[in-house]
């Protein structure tokens, strides 16, 4: 049989969600991008998000949840981590706009005079320039995935659902399909389920302009087929195109559930595309592995934004791909770093076989977490220090063993007479080939390391066994830096550098050469890992949790 692919003429997917907001339009997403890569097509995404800012990078976490950096220092939403957990696309500054990004395009053109005489509105000025940014893929991949962000019936929204809803009057329906996710709600008092937040979701969507082809219902309980047909007929849409979107024990299920119901089957006959059977193995095989654990290892995070969990989801999924690499399932317990300050570390890490203290920034918790470090020091229970965890792993080794009893970071003490963490103003940018010169005046984004930047390591350290190479390329977001003046003096107490930029002016990578498993990176290792390719730190982390006590 000969295999049709797509033309190279791009066809566009365009996920919109409705009803209330973490229906999973993100996974949704992703999930249909690994389906249409198991079918040998090329695809991309890109998220639209309808908030003012230009990018998420200044942002609350518990206002957004997590920045997902990318290798080309992009600070975007957190679905591109889930498009990149699972499917090989790489993403970057063109897969995430914002109405800030789009109106400050627009603006800028206004001021430099490109539409001179002419009064600039929201309609065909913001609406183009949206469009322009989803025609940025068109000849690249064979399906680019669009996710809109918010919920239908949110009025900062509504710019982009009309550029979508013009994008294919100019493509036509052959090049572009929309999805709705919405939800279908079980009431147990009544014993049934709901189907109006559906219809009235689809009723608000169709009043601007917008037929969905197909729904994602997401629901706790499977949809007979007697509720899809009712579906069907009062939001129009063919029976076989109203999809149960169930609520699953593991995200990674998502993909074969769709599969299952006939979702990329649909999605290529409505795109007028012929490929050949899915290869959906190696979903199967990990999902069989996360459903038959052979151990179990209990690891504590110590964080300041552990009441919202989305905060920390790149964290959480490459702690399950560590686990998974171990064949074992991974329990996490999150501690409050505030918590701790008040409270005995013994009565909250307890029985804990790991500890990782993750990045994050300002004064709130800190000492929180350098006395979880200190725990894991002193007993030895493996320590994995991340960003703003190996700072404050260098913080505490400086005080505690060295007896630099003043040691801290400029950010929270500027004043300190022991800085070995400090903010520095020059740095050479290997992207560039230019030195970078930053300052406290700069744009708050602006003095950020963001993006990929290259680590060389040194043989016979649990980095260098951890990774296959010398050298990694890893991805950053933060201000302050090791102080080198402090190097030497830190190292003859037993501070290993282990990980240091190709000129040696940046270090990296820290561990203790007295302990099981101690080590602090200054990167993000948890957005470069995958379910299929758990990192190799995160792999290395889980494996000595295991092994501790047994020893």
């Amino acid at each position: 049989m000969t295999v049709q692919k797509a033309s190279k003429r791009t066809k566009f997917i365009f996920i919109t969600g409705g009803v209330l907001s973490s229906l999973g339009k993100g996974l949704a997403a992703a999930s249909i991008g690994a389906l249409l890569e198991s079918r040998g097509l090329t695809i991309t995404f890109q998220k639209l998000d309808p908030y003012i800012n230009v990018d998420p990078g200044t942002m609350n976490p518990f206002q957004h949840g997590e920045v997902y950096v990318t290798d080309d220092g992009a600070e975007t939403d957190l679905d591109l981590g889930h498009y990149e957990r699972y499917t090989s696309v790489a993403t970057g500054q063109r897969n995430n706009y914002t109405s800030g990004r789009i109106y400050y395009s627009v603006i800028t053109k206004e001021r430099q005079g490109e539409y001179l005489g002419g009064t600039v509105q929201v309609i065909p000025h913001i609406t183009d320039e949206i469009k322009r940014a989803i025609h940025q893929f068109d000849g690249e991949v064979d399906i680019a995935i669009i996710e809109i962000g918010g919920t239908i019936g949110d009025i900062e929204s509504l710019p982009f659902l009309e550029a979508i809803r013009q994008f294919r009057s100019d493509v036509g329906r052959d090049h572009s399909l929309f999805i709705h996710v919405t939800w279908v709600p079980y009431i147990k008092t009544a014993g049934e389920f709901k189907t109006k937040p559906t219809q009235h979701s689809v009723k608000e969507l169709r009043a601007i302009g917008i037929q969905p082809d197909i729904l994602l219902c997401r629901t706790e309980r499977p949809l007979a087929r007697e509720l899809k047909e009712k579906i069907s007929l009062f939001c129009n849409v063919s029976t076989d195109a109203v999809i149960t979107a169930q609520d699953v024990h593991s995200i990674y299920e998502v993909p074969l559930c769709f599969h299952k119901e006939g979702l990329d089957d649909k999605l290529l006959e409505l795109l007028n595309i012929w490929t050949g059977t899915p290869h959906l193995e190696a979903w199967q095989e990990l999902v069989r592995q996360i459903q038959h654990p052979k151990a179990k290892v209990l690891i504590a995070v110590i964080g300041k934004y552990v009441d919202l969990k989305e905060s920390y989801k790149s964290l959480h999924e490459a702690l399950v791909h560590g686990g998974i690499g171990n064949s074992a399932t991974v329990e996490l317990r999150y501690v409050s770093a505030e918590d701790l300050e008040a409270k005995d570390a013994a009565e909250l890490l307890d029985g804990c076989q790991g500890i990782l203290v993750p990045g994050g920034f300002g004064k709130r918790g800190v000492e929180g977490k350098i006395k979880a470090i200190t725990f894991a020091r002193q007993r030895k229970i493996p320590f994995f220090g991340i960003c703003l965890g190996m700072q404050l792993a260098v913080i505490e080794f400086a005080r505690n063993v060295v007896g630099l009893s003043d040691a801290n970071s400029t950010e929270f003490d500027q004043a300190t007479s022991q800085p070995v963490i400090y903010f520095i103003k020059e740095w050479y940018d290997y992207r560039t080939d230019k030195i970078q010169i930053r300052d406290e005046n700069s744009n708050m984004g602006g003095t950020l390391r963001l993006g990929a930047y290259p680590c060389v390591l040194q043989p016979e350290t649990l980095a260098a066994q951890a990774y296959v190479g010398k050298e990694i390329f890893e991805r950053h977001r933060h201000r302050y830096e090791f102080n080198n003046a402090f190097l030497h003096e830190l190292v003859a107490k037993g501070l290993v550098v282990s990980g240091t930029s190709p000129d040696k002016s940046l270090v990296e990578i820290v561990e203790l050469n007295d302990h099981p498993w101690f080590l602090g990176c200054q990167f993000h290792p948890e957005f470069k890992s995958k379910p299929m390719a758990p990192h190799p730190l995160f792999r290395a982390f889980i494996e000595a949790a295991l092994n501790y006590g047994k020893s």
